[in-house]
């Protein structure tokens, strides 16, 4: 549970880089934008915690995917399915 709320918060996290970043590279027209630039690396970094979070959560099996595409691939996860037998 603490890992979904983790990437959640990451993902907030990176959208409010993103906005800022915006303001930044509007805002100063004169400037040497270092900014912009402070906020792209700490986008960077949080976008790179937050797929590394992801694939650790794959791995560990704490997050997965419940497509109906994916049924054969996560048995595990799927729901038992009854076979009718042939008359």
């Amino acid at each position: 549970m603490w890992l979904k709320v983790v990437i959640v918060l990451l993902f907030i996290g990176i959208v409010i880089s993103l906005s800022s970043g915006l303001v930044f590279l509007v805002k100063d027209f004169g400037n040497s934008k270092r900014r912009t630039l402070y906020s792209l690396g700490i986008r960077i970094t949080l976008a790179s915690l937050m797929m590394g979070l992801i694939v650790y959560g794959y791995y560990t099996g704490q997050l997965f995917s419940t497509a109906p595409w994916d049924k054969k691939i996560h048995a595990q996860h799927a729901e038992p399915v009854e076979v009718q037998p042939k008359p």
